[in-house]
């Protein structure tokens, strides 16, 4: 176990010597008595994990107790946003994603971490994998997020079906290979799709992988200017494309579904293919997964970009009204540690590892014996992905599969919603995307005001 003790010194060191210049990193008391802090958390099985093994091995030997509040994925956005945006203090810590992290730092909602990391040498910050830095760091290039399990994304693929069709997989595949890899296997068992595509409404369900088959088709939301391009000759294109693939050859009942979905399909032999997230491969290689060791893994397919893989981490942010920043990167620290992955391996198993964060993980034999069908595909979509440079052309703001702005969510839903019909043949995909242009425009003549404004 780490020494805490010569941590403590330290971080009462810099506490001391940077309270003057960053107000409010001391360790005065907040509710729950010094010794405690409040965490606000996503109910995902990795942090039901992480609560479990608190007590036990992070509070027995800190001496610091931690209340958590853990709930399903919508309600603890909104939560964490009515809490965070009123800084009202009642919880420390709070599990924040890639696309929040950047703009609560830049309103000044959460707390930069690099005092910490500076007396803090053990948590090894240059063992983070730094596609993860980039994306957990703020305008002011400080860093305001540690990683807890993070993920890319790459094609998913039956080993044995592909070679039985004699086909085989690119080691780069492009998108029209996978449509024409997808044609012929469409079929080629009973009830056997060529490829699975999310459909189902919402920006990160649709468009967690389309905006990426937008970003390698030379398509964008909007231009480093502020011009709205949704219904831009290359937008559209790639959503027809996408659109057209799962209809012609993708799952049935494509509008409704999602990651858990698509995920269903993959394991009961439903689907040939499947283009997701990474994370997706533990469930595959499963000891009980029926198509365990029947699936190969490739790169996210690409047109016109070297790689098109999405960016996406369950990351810690400290609350800047906290009152017990100190206590809370001790926290932070330990959730997002080696120390912690190993712990993670020995008393719940190495499939359930955090991982796709630290760039020691792939090195670790142990975890490697369970994870080695996919680890070093999950590592290399991660350290390809590139938040500040996704496409061809320069962007506004952050983000591969989203844009980092506030207003995202909400307009990529509505938009969602419109593709999503497409899929299901009610509108034509420029229907859609004529409709999504005018919401998109509305966003970015927002923004275009602020530039003037501020010329």
């Amino acid at each position: 176990m780490r020494r805490r003790g010569m941590r403590g010194a330290l971080l009462a060191l810099v506490l001391l010597l940077t309270s003057t210049a960053c107000a409010g990193w001391g360790g005065s008391v907040g509710g729950g008595g010094a010794n405690s802090i409040t965490v606000l958390m996503v109910n995902n099985p990795q942090m039901v994990d992480l609560q479990r093994l608190t007590a036990e091995h992070f509070t027995r030997e800190t001496g610091i107790n931690v209340n958590f509040t853990v709930l399903p994925e919508n309600d603890v956005r909104d939560k964490i946003s009515q809490e965070f945006s009123s800084q009202a203090g009642q919880y420390d810590v709070a599990s924040l994603s890639n696309f929040e992290i950047p703009i609560y730092a830049r309103s000044g909602w959460i707390a930069p971490m690099d005092p910490y990391l500076e007396a803090d040498p053990e948590f090894d910050q240059a063992d983070i994998l730094p596609s993860m830095v980039k994306s957990l760091s703020g305008p002011d290039g400080q860093i305001y997020g540690q990683p807890f399990y993070g993920e890319s994304s790459f094609l998913m693929y039956r080993k044995d079906v592909l070679e039985s069709a004699g086909i085989t997989m690119p080691e780069q595949p492009t998108w029209p290979q996978v449509a024409d890899i997808a044609a012929s296997l469409d079929g080629v068992q009973p009830g056997m799709a060529g490829i699975c595509l999310r459909g189902q409404p919402g920006w990160g369900q649709v468009f967690a992988p389309l905006t990426t088959v937008v970003n390698t088709f030379g398509g964008t939301w909007f231009t480093e200017d502020w011009q709205a391009e949704v219904n831009a000759p290359e937008f559209r294109e790639a959503v027809q494309f996408y659109v057209d693939l799962v209809r012609e050859h993708g799952e049935a009942g494509a509008p409704q579904a999602g990651f858990t979905e698509c995920l269903n399909n993959m394991v009961q032999g439903n689907a040939a293919m499947w283009y997701d997230a990474t994370s997706a491969a533990g469930s595959l290689e499963a000891a009980d997964s029926p198509v365990r060791g029947k699936i190969g893994y490739a790169p996210a397919p690409v047109v016109e970009t070297d790689s098109a893989g999405w960016l996406y981490a369950w990351a810690w942010g400290i609350q800047a009204a906290s009152e017990k920043k100190d206590a809370a990167w001790e926290f932070v620290s330990w959730a997002s540690s080696k120390e912690y992955e190993q712990l993670v391996g020995e008393q719940v198993g190495w499939a359930d590892v955090p991982a796709g964060k630290r760039a020691s993980t792939y090195e670790n034999p142990e975890y490697l014996a369970e994870a080695g069908a996919f680890a070093e595909q999950t590592r290399d979509a991660i350290l390809t992905a590139d938040p500040t440079n996704p496409g061809v052309q320069p962007r506004p703001a952050l983000g591969i599969q989203f844009v980092g702005i506030p207003e995202f969510p909400d307009m990529g839903t509505q938009v969602s919603q419109e593709v999503s019909s497409a899929i299901a043949g009610l509108v034509t995909v420029d229907e859609a995307l004529d409709r999504g242009q005018q919401l998109a425009d509305d966003v970015a003549e927002r923004y275009r005001s602020r530039v003037e404004g501020e010329s």
